[in-house]
């Protein structure tokens, strides 16, 4: 028999022979594991899945000319390459004009309505969505004063970019309800809107829908400082602040709780193992007295020790993602998706806690005096 199965073979017979006390240690570290792994699994995966519910809200960044004059094609599109593919949930350009219907005038909006819907979900529709040239979103408010509901058809007048008088009818696709500004706005594609006022290449805003942290959009806003010369990039305060506010309560929360269970499981699995240490008094005086050094003595404990956190980190993990799937749908009404670089880091984190639980039994096993033990005192 070699050494080192040698090693094993006393490593798991003592832990046989004191399965009752052993199990409850097992027990705390698998808890601890378990409660680990499904709290991190919530503290990544829900906060990225409130990041795109979030996004439900509208625009949390939003770009404008530092000049205070309209943003360009170039400038627009130089703007939007510093947000990254993965995060952008929408993205829409906006052309503002005064128009005209039954000589009442009213804001038409030109943009991609595409992109609109992807950046603000949050307006209700009555109705459907523009999908042919001629068809516009009123808002609620003007859909009042001119009395028009879906599927109405009304003129447009005005004064294009050139200074010439238009006229042009289009029809109702839908009405737009927000409790907002919205409201008062008539939303038309860009190729409508350019048939009409005409094409000046430039626009006056452009709004983004981001999925990412206030930290990331902060560092989005200073890319395209650097990079957009003449734009000037704004956070949605009221969507960042809350959204980051929410998001830091739950991780801090996550944090503590996650912490505080391991301690606990630390304090278990040393009062554990003191409790073998006492009753293992003689024989490790004997092992002592036979020559045994102090080494192989720590290496047989914490050896102990470590399997322990090892099986129970690996119970864990297995348990941590039906716990964390509880939580996320009795808490959040949403499911979690499985973390499979989770499980290493509880395993590791488990035989951490484990070994640094066992140095003190180990140092009172190391301390044990054979002289005094084998003469029964």
């Amino acid at each position: 028999m070699t050494k080192r199965s040698m090693y094993f073979k006393m490593i798991t017979s003592a832990l046989i022979r004191r399965r009752s006390g052993m199990f409850v240690a097992l027990l705390a570290v698998a808890i601890g594991a378990t409660v680990l792994s499904g709290l991190v699994t919530v503290y990544y995966d829900i906060p990225r899945q409130m990041r795109q519910e979030f996004r439900s809200y509208g625009a949390n960044l939003i770009f404008v000319s530092s000049g205070g004059d309209a943003l360009s094609e170039e400038e627009a599109a130089a703007a939007v390459a510093c947000i990254p593919e993965a995060q952008a949930v929408g993205i829409a350009a906006y052309r503002y004009e005064t128009v005209k219907i039954n000589e009442q005038p009213f804001m038409a909006a030109g943009t991609d309505l595409a992109g609109a819907r992807a950046t603000s979900p949050y307006w209700f529709v009555s109705g459907e969505w523009p999908e042919r040239d001629g068809s516009v979103l009123i808002g609620q408010e003007v859909a009042d004063v001119i009395r028009l509901l879906p599927g109405s058809s009304f003129t447009m007048t005005g004064t294009d970019l050139q200074g010439e008088a238009f006229s042009r009818d289009f029809r109702v696709a839908g009405i737009v309800q927000t409790g907002g500004t919205e409201e008062a706005f008539i939303f038309m594609s860009l190729a409508d809107f350019a048939a009409v006022i005409g094409e000046n290449g430039a626009f006056d805003v452009v709004e983004c829908s981001v999925s990412a942290s206030q930290a990331e959009l902060e560092a989005i806003a200073a890319r395209v400082t650097e990079s957009a010369a003449g734009v000037a990039p704004r956070l949605v305060t009221r969507v960042t602040r809350s959204e980051g506010a929410v998001l830091t309560k739950l991780q801090a929360l996550v944090f503590l709780v996650t912490t505080v269970v391991l301690l606990l499981t630390m304090i278990c699995v040393a009062t554990t193992m003191m409790a073998v240490v006492e009753e293992r008094r003689k024989e490790i005086g004997l092992k002592k007295a036979l020559g045994a050094p102090n080494r192989g003595i720590v290496a047989e404990f914490l050896g102990e020790g470590l399997f322990l956190g090892c099986l129970g980190g690996v119970l864990g993990a297995a348990l941590g993602f039906g716990f964390a799937q509880l939580i996320g749908i009795n808490v959040f009404s949403r499911a979690v998706h499985f973390q499979a670089a989770l499980a290493p880091v509880t395993v590791v984190a488990s035989v951490f806690v484990t070994g640094l639980a066992c140095l003190i039994p180990v140092r009172r096993a190391t301390d044990v005096d054979p002289a005094i033990v084998l003469r029964g005192e």
